[in-house]
């Protein structure tokens, strides 16, 4: 089976498994199980903020974020494709009771200047109070797009001057940082928290990490209590995520590589539309009038490759370490052979 669909369907390796089974754990809930421990003050480190929070999933790490940097009737600014919004059923107002503001932007982006156009004035008592802003990097609806830096400069920028609240879901920020060369300690003297995701691209089956100030995290801790997401004996994963932090970060080129592959093999395919241009490990393309989009993915799983529609003609296909380069050879082909 070839598998598209997404970063997240990896299984450990079999160095992954043994870091796991022979971890040392405790009881994370009394804050002492000593993997998590190592784990939190590893990322912590690595953005250098001053503590972090392991937490089963990136919806919990970001909708902690928006929990803790906001209060009930607040007005959250991203864009209308961003994470947050999109793919979270509906959290950031069903548990922090946020309104949204959705900005529109190419690639998934947003910039300084359409941030500063809706932020809500102070006095108006019609408008919701904005207290956040929150961008995603990579940009998962954009494609895999990759900020640049100076725009998230910007952002920040605006929101100092207007006393608001800055969160990075970076889910696939280490997807960003191979492509760059930035570092994440860069990241994190920019943004009040940054959410990371250890199971994507870095191979981990499970787990993401909220970063940011001790005042934040000792905030969030309360948060992931609230919202079911405290655990016990969860170094055995933790271990896992120290293994991909250590190991698979310097690999995520590969992914980027064989994702671009496939985009020009795409764009010399007389059956396909455009493709969105191709900066990291997700790959978008529309397809044109001789396959539904059902049809097309129903046509790739007859020869057991498997990938998602994400819209009306709309396909998206996500590389990862688990594609190697002989499965880049058989899509390769399929692809040719519809």
């Amino acid at each position: 089976m070839i598998d598209l669909r997404s970063d997240t369907v990896t299984r450990p390796s079999k160095e992954m498994l043994e870091a796991m089974v022979s971890a040392r754990v405790g009881d994370d809930v009394f804050h002492d199980d000593p993997t998590v421990i190592m784990l939190e003050e590893k990322a912590a480190a690595l953005l250098g903020k001053e503590a972090a929070l392991f937490c089963p999933s990136g919806t919990m790490t970001n909708q902690i974020a928006v929990n803790v940097h906001t209060r009930p009737g607040d007005e959250v600014i991203c864009h209308k494709h961003s994470h947050v919004y999109y793919y979270e059923g509906g959290a950031m107002m069903r548990n922090s009771g946020v309104s949204v503001c959705l900005l529109e932007g190419e690639h998934g982006q947003i910039n300084a200047e359409d941030v500063k156009a809706h932020i809500n004035p102070e006095a108006d008592i019609h408008r919701p109070v904005t207290s956040l802003v929150e961008v995603e990097n990579t940009m998962n609806k954009g494609g895999g797009s990759v900020y640049k830096f100076d725009t998230l400069e910007e952002i920040a920028g605006v929101c100092r001057e207007n006393k608001l609240k800055y969160h990075l879901d970076g889910a696939r920020l280490f997807n960003a940082l191979a492509e760059t060369g930035e570092t994440a300690e860069k990241y994190g003297k920019l943004f009040d928290s940054v959410s990371i995701c250890l199971s994507k691209g870095l191979g981990a089956p499970i787990g993401s990490l909220i970063i940011g100030d001790k005042t934040f995290i000792r905030r969030a801790r309360r948060v992931r209590k609230a919202f079911g997401g405290a655990m016990r004996q969860v170094g055995y994963l933790a271990a896992a995520g120290i293994y991909a932090l250590d190991h698979n970060i310097i690999r995520l080129k590969e992914d980027h590589d064989k994702a671009r592959h496939i985009g020009k093999v795409l764009e010399s395919l007389p059956y396909v539309e455009n493709v969105m241009p191709c900066e990291t490990n997700i790959l978008i393309f529309r397809l044109g009038g001789k396959y539904s989009e059902k049809d097309f993915l129903a046509r790739l799983k007859e020869q057991d490759i498997h990938a998602m529609p994400l819209g009306k003609q709309v396909v998206r296909f996500v590389t990862h370490l688990d594609f190697t380069d002989s499965m880049l050879i058989k899509v390769e082909e399929a692809l040719k052979s519809l």
